[in-house]
């Protein structure tokens, strides 16, 4: 009787670990924030409006280019880990957590939203998927592409003995031309300086206040169906 009061117990603490993991995770906090919020269009956008919008993310400047994959980019997330162990246990240890994020367009039917992240003091909250991995291993060499990324950071791929380190690596990005949902408060600001490929004094903003952060995210849960899709 005990010992099952004991597992009972056991498993609805596992049971309310797992819904919390998920319940505050990046995704399931931004889309249940998106999803309190009507889409606009852009063009009917209003100053100090809270408001959501989707379209696809164009390059203002040269676009980046993501670390292994090569692809143009607005916005790469990217992050290294190692296997380290400790007795009969292990974890993995993060290394590299990096993000490169520029400002960047929001098209929708021909009209340009302007988002512009602040790194520093952090004005947005982000969700993007992961949508590369790549790992290296006792029997699995890194490829040269990782190798790569590897060298660039300092990070040896070989213990003292000549073993392959256990290693993996995650990529997620804001390709450009794909489909991103974004919202916060409106602010139509004056361009002092002309933009590439813009022909207009004016231009909407996304803008964060205290409470309400810009929010970014590429996840197809976010958008309307069949958005940008073929």
């Amino acid at each position: 009787m005990i010992t099952s009061i004991i597992f009972s117990l056991f498993g609805l603490a596992v049971a309310a670990i797992v819904f919390l993991n998920y319940y505050f995770s990046s995704k399931t906090k931004i889309l249940r924030r998106l999803k309190q919020v009507s889409f606009s269009r852009i063009g009917s956008l209003q100053n100090n409006k809270f408001a959501k919008i989707e379209g696809l993310a164009l390059n203002i400047e040269t676009p980046l280019i993501a670390p292994l994959s090569k692809r143009k980019c607005v916005y790469y997330k990217i992050k290294i880990e190692k296997k380290v162990s400790s007795g009969k246990s292990s974890r993995w240890e993060t290394i590299v957590d990096q993000k490169v994020i520029q400002d960047f367009f929001v098209e929708q039917t021909g009209e340009r939203l302007i988002i512009l992240p602040t790194v520093n003091r952090n004005n947005y909250y982000d969700y993007l998927v992961t949508d590369r991995n790549i790992s290296s291993g006792t029997f699995n060499d890194p490829t040269p592409e990782f190798k790569a990324i590897l060298d660039y950071y300092n990070i040896k791929s070989e213990t003292i003995f000549g073993f392959n380190k256990q290693l993996r690596y995650s990529e997620a990005i804001l390709e450009v031309g794909e489909p991103v949902t974004v919202a916060g408060h409106v602010k139509w600001i004056k361009l002092e300086n002309p933009v590439k490929e813009y022909n207009y004094s004016r231009i909407a903003s996304l803008t964060a206040k205290p409470k309400d952060k810009i929010l970014i995210t590429d996840s197809p849960d976010a958008l309307r169906p069949k958005f940008g899709r073929a």
